[in-house]
């Protein structure tokens, strides 16, 4: 089997607070493959940003710290200086953030930007970045390119917007693409195209994904495999098909039956939407046991306390459970 193209283990990401430390994420391990998607899903606050942030370093240092190993390739890219950070980052490994208007450049035109990170990652003159540039808004959907190159984000519809940092995040054909929830704030029609965009762009390239998302429509539509993160911990890693069929951890019981389902309502009989009762706990203070007690129907006070190591089940299936596979939801009584 060859080596994966990002080895992450025992991640941690601690912010500074005016309450505390702030645990974001706490010893998350996972990695992936070449060619594949792996998406991370959870719940806002769960640590799947924090993640993503880490892996390129972008949280500031005032602001935080990470700690761990981050392998990508020969590197652990925690170890590295911030010049040869700056020559993976972009080139070898490409993001896309959440919101594109806040992520390009506003007084730059579309062309512009791409052509900067072509001449600096590739070493390419004007013209043939130019020329690169217009065959990356061609490839992602983008009509009439050439006249595009021109114009400014503004002039762009948010769906155009988010092709044109897709544009740029390929633009050097990464090994690594991670898409942090890359169809928020578009509509229904614009997010398939955006999903349909990067599933055929991933065959095309061969590149590898770790999608960033809470949605898990998006997760049955795109992913290979999944990892379902809770209070900056990994509870549950499976293949998707496996994971929709057969979830493991009450907490993605709890995720899974809260997704709404067609023709679902009070007038057909079907039960109310599903939730999952409580909070998350506060990331500032040390968590004893398992991270999941106060919202799950299966603690127990005997094994509450200590906290479950992840447990390996067939194809890769991990849970960190006392119990699983108990057909339950999280939130039930104790």
């Amino acid at each position: 089997m060859s080596e994966p193209v990002l080895d992450v283990r025992d991640l941690q990401t601690h912010f500074r607070t005016p309450a505390g430390i702030l645990r974001a994420v706490d010893g998350v391990s996972f990695q992936v493959e070449a060619g594949e998607t792996l998406a991370i899903v959870g719940e806002s606050g769960c640590g799947k940003s924090a993640t993503s942030m880490s892996i390129l370093r972008l949280i500031p240092e005032s602001a935080g710290r990470s700690a761990g190993e981050i392998r990508f390739g020969a590197h652990d890219l925690l170890q590295l200086d911030e010049a040869a950070l700056r020559r993976i980052r972009g080139n070898e490994i490409a993001m896309i953030f959440q919101e594109p208007m806040t992520s390009l450049n506003p007084v730059l035109t579309v062309g512009r930007q791409i052509i900067e990170v072509v001449r600096l990652h590739q070493g390419l003159a004007r013209s043939a970045a130019r020329a690169r540039a217009e065959e990356m808004l061609r490839l992602v959907g983008i009509p009439e390119p050439a006249r595009r190159l021109d114009e400014y984000p503004h002039q762009l519809s948010g769906g155009m917007r988010q092709r044109v940092m897709i544009a740029i995040a390929l633009s050097c054909e990464p090994r690594l693409l991670i898409a942090d929830e890359p169809t928020t704030a578009l509509d229904v029609t614009i997010q398939a195209q955006i999903l349909d965009l990067i599933r055929n762009l991933r065959k095309r390239t061969g590149t590898a994904v770790m999608l960033i998302t809470h949605d898990l429509g998006v997760v049955a539509e795109v992913a290979d495999r999944v990892m379902v993160m809770y209070a900056g911990r990994k509870v549950e890693e499976a293949r998707v098909a496996d994971l929709f069929a057969a979830p493991a951890h009450p907490y993605t019981v709890g995720l899974l039956a809260a997704v709404p389902q067609l023709g679902e309502s009070a007038a057909s009989g079907r039960k109310r939407l599903a939730e999952i009762p409580g909070s998350v706990p506060a990331l500032t203070e040390p968590i004893k046991g398992c991270v999941v007690r106060d919202r799950c129907g299966q603690a127990r006070a005997l094994r509450a306390d200590v906290a479950p190591g992840l447990r390996p089940a067939e194809d890769g299936h991990q849970v960190a459970c006392h119990y699983p596979g108990v057909e339950t939801q999280a939130g039930g009584g104790r």
